[in-house]
């Protein structure tokens, strides 16, 4: 679950200006309706090099076709949330259940190898439920209906799930639909085909939390889609990249922008990164866009890696629930996340199944 401060997202301090990158390339670039821009191209057409300007003209005439086929999803709308969902009482609880306060953000967390066996527990049943999670993901399946069987297989685990009753959050995970950038709140709202929906998973497991979240397809998505939910997914595999002991945090929003800028998409400053264990949220707050900040990674720390990239460059505007945040332009966002412990030499990303 991205973090902190108001809606667990607040931007961290205006001290940490974004460095600006220039793309490195021009790929065509999608936007929210899922039509392919093409750059335009100029040729010198020769008698021989006829064929060229044919090919050229059937690749325009099957982009038009593209785009006439593809349809603008009508905004996203906050269904019928249901009930809360009962934890057996044997199931510990986090500390701030019962709380509808914002817990107070600890100091960062180092961890033993008790603590560390304790996390790889906890990270992995994280990824096996999101891996389950994923498998629901169909047309006309509501988001409360996934809700409702992750929450059972936490629980017959016997984890609690970390969002239930965090700051009042109603629900056991955040579905997070098209346009919602985080935070979704699982509701009577159903699938349809060529939907895109996060899913992000935190399970609380003999002490420990451990969270991922990942973007999936609902059925078939046309190509710039594809195209989005990759160049995402390989925004946090660079971050993750750039992380062992002794490495300055500024060097993970580093990586995440450029990549972003160089396929053309934006990077959402507005929520971050954080220390995760005994503790659901912790020091060290991680930016997922360049920044100045001066501290660095130590050995034995376990943080979450978890950016959110949109297809357009656009503000965050969150509904009157409190969490449920979405792009203020309707133009789609993706999220990927895990769970790493930092090492002398690299990273151990511990939700990766």
């Amino acid at each position: 679950m991205a973090g902190l401060g108001a809606g667990l997202g607040a931007r961290p301090s205006a001290a940490f200006e974004a460095t600006c990158f220039r793309p490195l390339a021009s790929p065509p670039r999608p936007v929210r309706s899922g039509k392919l821009i093409v750059p335009k191209r100029c040729f010198t057409v020769s008698s021989r090099l006829a064929w060229v300007e044919d090919e050229l003209m059937e690749t325009t005439k099957s982009q038009e076709q593209i785009s006439v086929k593809s349809k603008k999803r009508p905004p996203l709308r906050r269904g019928k949330v249901s009930p809360q969902l009962p934890v057996p009482e044997h199931i510990p609880r986090p500390s701030y259940v019962g709380s509808k306060e914002l817990p107070e953000l600890c100091k960062g967390q180092l961890h033993d190898a008790q603590g560390i066996a304790g996390m790889r527990a906890a990270c992995k049943l994280a990824a096996r439920v999101l891996d389950f999670a994923g498998t629901l993901v169909k047309p006309s399946v509501t988001t409360n209906e996934i809700d409702a069987a992750v929450h059972n297989m936490i629980i017959e685990a016997g984890a609690y799930p970390s969002p239930l009753g965090y700051r009042g959050f109603p629900k056991s995970i955040c579905t997070s639909v098209n346009e919602c950038v985080c935070h979704g709140v699982p509701d009577s709202t159903q699938l349809q085909n060529g939907d895109i929906i996060n899913i992000d998973v935190n399970v609380f497991l003999n002490g420990y939390h451990g969270g991922t979240s990942k973007t999936f397809v609902c059925g078939q998505v046309d190509d710039s889609i594809k195209h989005f939910l990759k160049a995402a997914e390989e925004c946090l595999e660079k971050g993750i990249s750039v992380c062992r002991d002794g490495v300055n945090y500024r060097k993970i929003g580093k990586k995440i922008s450029k990549l972003a800028y160089f396929y053309g998409y934006y990077v959402v400053e507005r929520f971050v990164g954080h220390g995760i264990g005994t503790m659901y949220h912790s020091e060290p707050l991680i930016l997922h866009y360049a920044n100045e900040n001066s501290g660095r990674m130590v050995a034995g720390q376990i943080f979450t890696i978890e950016p959110i990239v949109t297809m357009e460059k656009t503000e965050c505007v969150t509904w009157e629930d409190g969490w449920t945040t979405v792009t203020a332009d309707g133009s789609w966002a993706a999220q990927f996340e895990h769970t790493i412990l930092v090492t002398r030499n690299g990273a151990e990303i511990l939700t990766k199944l």
